[in-house]
């Protein structure tokens, strides 16, 4: 801590991402990125922007991106916003959205972690609504809610860390029930086997639908996002990032996210081929005694009713493997488990199967 601090800065809790570490033949488990490669058209699209023009400032509305992501939900280009990343979107909208006379945000209590970051971060008062006994979101907490009228309601889906989803009735329900409500819906793995809500957007004007490049993409390192929703819904995003930064997506990352959208038969092959990974591994899994929650996500959240999660965890990486673990009451003794290839899982489930074996 130092004196020359703002005064906000101290009582900041980061979010702290997934270990990053150098372990010879590492095999990285723990944070959700795609085994297999970007698109090549994406590739190529990259290393053709990457020439001279890169001395000029790309276009800050990135309109030739917008307008694909736009005909792809059957939208128009104003009802798209372009980020760094879900993460820097997710950001724009505690800041824009959020923060309305005191009013409090509704969230799971065990979601994605970053939500109370930005919470501490732009002082969002929150009411975390605990899920059910089987992780699932109750939505009769939501829609039959009796507190204050809330500023935003925000939730993953499918969600994270557990990988289960909501039906589309479910959201469109929440939607209704709070139609002066901005209700977020962060679908970050929703390729991967749940529907998105970007087919309510007709329907709902307080509806705003995020999605990463990050995951189904396999772009993570390119750290491209986009929102979809009301026109008035975008224009508060582009108001807060206007103030923030104007050029937030460079001119490499919205070639190669632009060719990526476009490559239908490469995205649709990679993420089934995960999609039967997760299934098989769930299996697996399964088989050497561990409970697995049923995940649409790219990842399975996974524990053993007889073995220490921190045990397992600290074990794997001897082995150069690197699962997630979350120090939270009710999930403490889960893994997350990024799926990665079918030699990946293989490799996973020999070492677990010898932890397990070994213990008997």
């Amino acid at each position: 801590m130092s004196a020359l601090w703002s005064d906000h800065v101290a009582d900041l809790l980061p979010y702290v991402p997934g270990e990053q570490a150098g372990i010879p033949n590492l095999l990285k488990l723990n944070t959700n990125e795609h085994p297999y490669g970007p698109s090549p058209e994406a590739i190529a699209a990259i290393r053709q922007a990457a020439n001279d023009s890169l001395r000029l400032y790309p276009d800050y509305q990135a309109r030739a991106l917008r307008q694909v992501i736009a005909a792809r939900h059957g939208l128009t280009p104003d009802q798209v916003f372009l980020g760094n990343g879900s993460d820097e979107i997710l950001a724009h909208a505690f800041d824009a959205l959020f923060l309305r006379e005191g009013r409090p945000l509704l969230m799971p209590d065990i979601t994605y972690s970053f939500y109370q970051t930005y919470c501490r971060m732009y002082r969002v008062p929150h009411v975390c609504i605990p899920l059910a006994d089987d992780f699932t979101m109750r939505v009769a907490d939501y829609t039959d809610w009796s507190g204050p009228a809330p500023a935003g309601i925000i939730f993953a889906h499918p969600n994270a860390p557990t990988g289960r989803a909501l039906e589309l009735d479910d959201i469109a329900a929440i939607a209704r029930a709070h139609p002066d409500t901005a209700v977020v819906v962060d679908e970050a793995y929703v390729d991967f086997g749940a529907q998105s809500a970007v087919s309510l957007l007709g329907e709902f004007d307080n509806l705003l639908v995020i999605h990463t490049l990050s995951k189904s993409r396999s772009l993570a390192g390119l750290r491209v996002g986009f929102a979809m929703g009301d026109t008035a819904l975008i224009e508060a995003l582009t108001r807060i990032k206007d103030s923030f930064n104007s050029y937030p997506v460079d001119s490499l990352a919205q070639a190669g996210a632009r060719a990526a959208l476009l490559d239908d038969d490469y995205f649709e092959m990679t993420r089934h081929a995960v999609m039967s990974s997760r299934e098989n591994l769930a299996r697996e899994l399964k088989a050497l005694g561990f409970e697995v929650l049923p995940s649409r996500a790219n990842f399975v959240f996974a524990r053993h009713p007889a073995h220490d999660a921190v045990d397992i965890l600290a074990r794997v990486r001897k082995q150069g493997i690197l699962l997630r673990h979350f120090r939270q009451p009710r999930i403490d003794q889960f893994l997350r488990i990024t799926v990665g290839t079918p030699a990946d899982c293989e490799r996973l489930c020999q070492c677990l199967g010898q932890i397990v074996s070994k213990s008997h």
